[in-house]
């Protein structure tokens, strides 16, 4: 997930390592004293602040930076996806003639002392780890079926779960209802997992079909990952997954070039975040250090022959070709510090994504945001295919479009919800380290009524 340097949340207990809750003070297992420990985070993008980027932990260290805020930099000139390879249609111009052009609107710091609640050693209170979400969900529902009202815990299959969601025999929180997330929506579908290292997901999607108005389909998917530095990530990529896709669907049967409203759909999604921050001065006073509520998106929409795709920060949309003999392309460039280096032609793609600052955000969505500058571009494509829109959380493991390539299905245009879940599974093999959210989009766009077999 997305990340902005500041002060970050515990996400799991110093003393026992149970998973917490955003604002717990103490823990729900041990009792430790949450209020006198520092606050570990997870650093998989970071934002620009004042032309200095805080230093991630090491791969595989849970400690956040401490780095205490500066200034943001001024955006650089973003740079416009590269040219496609053969085969896969030339860009079109980037608006279509009539419809106007839219107005661009440190080293980790160790856990302090503080009390602790001792007791006897008790360690068969605590011998589980935590289940793979891939089953989580299924477990839970079997249970709830098999036991009627009181649910079983999906981790010792033998407690019974509280009200607040934890066994009363081994402690263990269960499945939030966005641990797990599958949709299907006429031709696209989207998969979104918490992954194997999180304690909750900050992902979000949105999906539609609709008809433009000379009656042929028209597909829509976006998708969101919050920023998890910031307040309410969870909450921004669902605020701005829900609008962007409203926008579209009311905007496309209107006649509204798709180009047109995916600008318009990405600016109220930025409005819709914006809200967020207008929280109560006692809610502000009791958190006074926090970003604003912040996400990444993109989106795609497939209409009319044509593939339309919009962003603003790191999250990406792929092409991969139904015959794999033509070559599969990204059809977006990240608003971060690798794309800048790159663009400068200061380091190659392979150095600047191998730096430590590579997924430094540049661009998101939120109150305290640049200017709002959303990306779009159109292609029209030569042949069938399907369209990969995801979070960092999947292309980390099928970075470039070859690799992502090859962990799409054959079978995708025909079964895409079956091919979500697959991308979802290839990432949480690959280590699950962050929050995976993917959705498929056929090319073209099948009559409507058609989805996954």
């Amino acid at each position: 997930m997305s990340q902005m340097h500041q002060q970050a949340a515990l996400s799991k207990c110093p003393s026992c390592a149970e998973p917490l809750e955003s604002g717990d003070r103490f823990c729900g297992a041990c009792g430790y004293d949450l209020s006198a420990a520092a606050a570990p985070g997870d650093t998989p993008t970071l934002t620009m602040s004042g032309g200095v980027v805080p230093r991630p932990a090491a791969p595989g260290d849970d400690a956040g930076d401490g780095l205490p805020h500066a200034p943001r930099a001024q955006p650089q000139p973003q740079p416009q996806p590269q040219a496609q390879p053969q085969g896969f249609g030339a860009p079109l111009p980037p608006w279509t003639p009539g419809q106007g052009q839219p107005q661009r609107a440190a080293a980790p710091v160790p856990p302090a002392s503080g009390v602790r609640f001792d007791r006897p050693a008790e360690p068969e209170e605590y011998p589980l780890q935590a289940p793979d979400p891939r089953v989580a969900s299924d477990a839970a529902t079997t249970a709830r079926e098999a036991d009627g009202e009181a649910a079983v815990c999906v981790a010792c299959r033998a407690g019974r779960v509280d009200g607040d969601g934890y066994c009363e025999n081994c402690g263990h929180a269960q499945p939030r209802e966005r641990d797990h997330m599958e949709q299907e929506s006429g031709p696209v579908a989207a998969v979104s997992d918490r992954g194997l290292r999180h304690h909750r997901n900050e992902d979000a999607f949105s999906l539609g079909s609709t008809t433009l108005p000379d009656g042929s389909p028209a597909a829509v998917a976006i998708v969101c990952d919050g920023v998890s530095s910031a307040t309410r990530p969870d909450d921004a990529s669902l605020a701005a997954s829900r609008a962007a896709s409203e926008s579209l669907l009311a905007a496309l049967p209107r006649g509204v070039h798709p180009q047109q409203a995916m600008h318009d759909a990405i600016v109220a999604a930025s409005h819709a975040v914006d809200a967020l921050a207008e929280e109560p001065a006692t809610a502000r006073e009791h958190t006074p250090h926090h970003n604003a509520p912040a996400c990444t998106i993109v989106g795609a929409v497939v209409a009319s022959g044509l593939l339309v795709v919009g962003w603003v920060g790191d999250s990406r949309a792929y092409w991969v070709p139904a015959d794999r003999g033509a070559p599969a392309a990204r059809l977006t460039e990240d608003d971060s510090w690798a794309a800048q280096m790159v663009a400068a032609g200061l380091m190659s793609e392979a150095e600047a994504y191998a730096d430590e600052r590579a997924h430094a955000i540049t661009g998101w969505l939120g109150a305290d945001s640049y200017e709002l500058e959303p990306h779009t571009a159109s292609f029209k494509p030569d042949r069938p295919g399907v369209v990969v829109v995801c979070t960092d959380g999947l292309w980390n493991y099928a970075e470039t479009a070859g690799e992502m390539a090859e962990a799409v299905p054959l079978d995708a245009a025909e079964r895409p919800l079956h091919s979500a879940r697959v991308l979802v599974g290839h990432a949480l093999d690959g280590g699950g380290h962050d929050n995976v959210t993917v959705a498929v989009l056929p090319f073209p766009a099948p009559p409507q009524g058609a989805g996954s077999a």
